[in-house]
């Protein structure tokens, strides 16, 4: 309904070319902003009624392990089943940090969630075999779970926004109140979540339209295509700034390896465009300080890197 919406505002009242770049930019711009508000406005209002009714000191309890790494396993495992966006998988993060869990944890969730999720083992499963399916998984789940773990050992937790802190509801005392003080509660908690995000939101979708709409597969197979032994960093610093969810980077990476790109340049450019997005770093910029933004980025491209020169390797 929203792709439909989005074609017939492009194509039928601006009357924009389907084969052009201008006219798939602006439908992926009106598709994409609708969709992730939609998201965003039911992900945070779903989570808030949750919280109402339980305790935040429960989710703490669960993915704050006495040992660190179990909540970064479980919070990787946990985005394999949330099938978000880089930009829509953003309020959960906020939420697991409000509630006190572990910013090294809330991280394994921000990188697995948009990166690996059953839409895209599915249709990687369907496309090149089970077992470049299961390769992209494990190693996906895999680099959440370590860069997790090093960035909770930096200790940057200073640099998260303040007002995240500010809006904890870590005492639970919400859980007293009635239902419609629940409701009441989660609707005023989503208009003030999103009256602070809705301006990157927009900013983020514009630029990952704006090369979405004008970058071609032609030019990714130029620079990181076969014969460049800098193929695979060339493949993720291509892919930072585009936006896509891993379900709709699929036809990209069918096309890619049709083109002669190697299975492990492909794949990193995957992972660089799901993960780590110029758009959700835009997003981002509102929750994080740059310095936590910058390492964020850091240890995620070059874990991509190293997973994908390790790929080419082995297959």
């Amino acid at each position: 309904m929203l792709k439909q919406f989005a074609d017939y505002v492009t194509y039928t009242l601006l009357k924009l070319d389907p084969a052009g770049h201008a006219g798939e930019a602006v439908d992926f711009f009106i598709y994409d902003t609708l969709k992730i508000f939609l998201l965003l406005t039911t992900i945070v209002f779903v989570v808030a009624i949750i919280r109402a009714y339980f305790p935040s000191e429960k989710t703490k309890k669960i993915l704050s392990h006495k040992k660190e790494f179990i909540g970064n396993i479980l919070a990787a495992l946990l985005g394999i089943v949330t099938p978000f966006c880089s930009c829509s998988a953003v309020p959960l993060f906020i939420g697991f940090v409000e509630a006190g869990v572990p910013l090294g944890v809330t991280f394994s969730f921000l990188i697995s969630s948009p990166m690996v999720n059953e839409v895209a083992l599915i249709m990687l499963w369907g496309l090149f075999g089970w077992k470049i399916a299961m390769i992209y998984t494990v190693t996906g789940v895999t680099l959440a779970i370590l860069a997790g773990i090093v960035i909770g050992k930096l200790k940057m937790e200073r640099h998260v926004q303040d007002y995240v802190w500010e809006m904890n509801v870590g005492d639970g005392t919400i859980i007293e109140t009635s239902f419609r003080d629940k409701i009441q509660y989660a609707r005023s908690y989503t208009a003030d979540l999103l009256g602070k995000l809705w301006p990157y939101v927009i900013i983020g979708v514009g630029a990952g339209a704006i090369v979405h709409g004008y970058v071609p597969t032609d030019f990714v197979v130029r620079y990181a295509g076969p014969g460049n032994p800098l193929a695979v960093l060339v493949a993720v610093l291509i892919g930072i700034p585009l936006y896509s969810n891993a379900a709709g980077m699929i036809p990209v990476v069918q096309a890619l390896v049709g083109k002669g790109m190697a299975m492990g340049t492909v794949l990193a450019f995957m992972m660089s465009v799901t993960a780590i997005s110029f758009p959700e770093a835009i997003i981002l910029k509102n929750v994080l300080k740059p310095p936590l933004i910058v390492t964020f980025f850091g240890i995620v491209a070059v874990g991509i890197v190293i997973v994908g020169y390790l790929f080419n390797a082995i297959l």
